[in-house]
């Protein structure tokens, strides 16, 4: 049966698929740039309550979304069934694919929609150069335009066959209006007068189940020589409270002031690992996953480092503690030094965290791949 083809017009059906918290708040940032630039598009998709507020309709929500690893999908793997027929379905309807991050099921997607006729923007594409080369021929082959957002993902890309554009880090997008440390310290009740470590366990419960025990027990280590630190720990705004009770010290909901104004972090490898950067925050990285998935990990992984601040860097700034290395004694003899703002470990990570934004470009990530998705419009139309 043929399908007719959508009339957009003015008035565009954009579907924008986020799967995390770090591609809601993407998403979101892409949503407010069309909408301003197309204010009577109809956008609706996959994402969290970032890009709700900026007028998503949400077909699912970050909660039934975020899974990690390969072996905890199993589980799911009806629900993803029945999402992606209902996401094929509105494909036919649809003007536009904006794909955020999660390639297991956006790369689907990607396909059905390309083989659909419909323009693909691929925005913050798959970690192609950590695992899965071939990957980045599929990549090439389902999209019409992929918007990364780190520089070194281009020349990879591109010898793949995508069309690629860096857009530059969505980091970077952010207002400098985080609360000075006075303020800071007086909102959560915290001691001015002692050094903080961040905690930063994940922003998945999964994460949250794997990483916050470890990291109190790291913490633990850390303040027997250490009895002068206050240990406060980032909640993600998508995670209920009940996830962190009776963790024994401080919780806090703004991360990005809890990285400015700590001494040092202990941060789960993700975009988290980038924003501790950004902030100059020494910090040690750490991961987890089930043991299967793990194993699968280690048979792909085609790189050193895993932690984005390395990578960028291209160098090693930050110790990674990762599966079985990640245990309390480990973490905590890698962070002790990072605590005294005068010794050698501490100085030398603020020295080449200092390079990193350099190496990111300008402001204005969610602009240029909202101007790509409207060149792809104007193309079809």
């Amino acid at each position: 049966m043929q399908r007719s083809e959508p009339d957009s017009g003015d008035s565009p059906t954009v579907l924008l698929l986020a799967g995390e918290a770090s591609g809601d708040h993407h998403g979101a940032g892409v949503a407010r740039a069309l909408r301003r630039r197309l204010p009577n598009a109809r956008l609706l998709g996959l994402g969290g309550p970032l890009m709700q507020r900026e007028g998503v309709e949400l077909l699912a929500g970050l909660d039934e979304l975020a899974v990690m690893g390969f072996a905890e999908i199993v589980g799911r793997l009806e629900f993803f069934r029945d999402l992606e027929r209902r996401i094929t379905s509105l494909v036919w309807s649809t003007d536009l694919v904006i794909a955020i991050d999660y390639p297991g099921f956006n790369m689907r997607i990607a396909r059905v929609a390309h083989d659909a006729g419909r323009p693909v923007l691929y925005y913050i594409a798959p970690k192609v150069w950590a695992s899965r080369p071939g990957r980045a021929k599929r990549l090439a082959a389902v999209t019409d335009r992929v918007a990364v957002i780190f520089p070194f993902e281009v020349e990879i890309l591109e010898a793949a066959g995508a069309t690629v554009d860096y857009v530059g880090n969505p980091l970077l997008d952010r207002p400098d209006d985080v609360v000075d440390a006075a303020t800071f310290h007086e909102t959560w009740g915290l001691d001015p007068a002692r050094p903080i470590l961040a905690i930063l366990p994940g922003s998945r419960k999964q994460e949250i189940e794997r990483h916050l025990g470890l990291f109190l027990q790291a913490v633990d280590l850390v303040r027997r020589s250490r009895p002068d630190v206050q240990p406060v720990i980032s909640r993600a705004a998508t995670l209920p409270r009940a996830l962190y009770r009776d963790v024994g010290c401080p919780v806090v909901d703004d991360t990005r002031a809890l990285l400015r104004h700590a001494r040092a972090g202990l941060v789960k490898s993700g975009t988290s690992t980038l924003e501790a950067a950004l902030e100059g925050t020494p910090f040690v990285v750490a991961y987890r996953m089930s043991p299967l998935s793990w194993q699968i990990v280690k048979r792909v992984l085609r790189v050193k480092n895993v932690s984005l601040a390395n990578l960028v860097a291209g160098a090693d700034i930050v110790p990674e503690l990762l599966q079985d290395d990640a245990v309390p004694e480990g973490l905590a003899e890698a962070l002790s030094p990072l605590l005294d703002d005068e010794s050698p470990e501490h100085r030398k990570q603020v020295d080449g965290l200092s390079k990193i934004r350099g190496l990111l470009g300008t402001p204005g990530a969610s602009e240029r791949v909202a101007e790509l998705g409207i060149g792809l419009l104007q193309l079809r139309a």
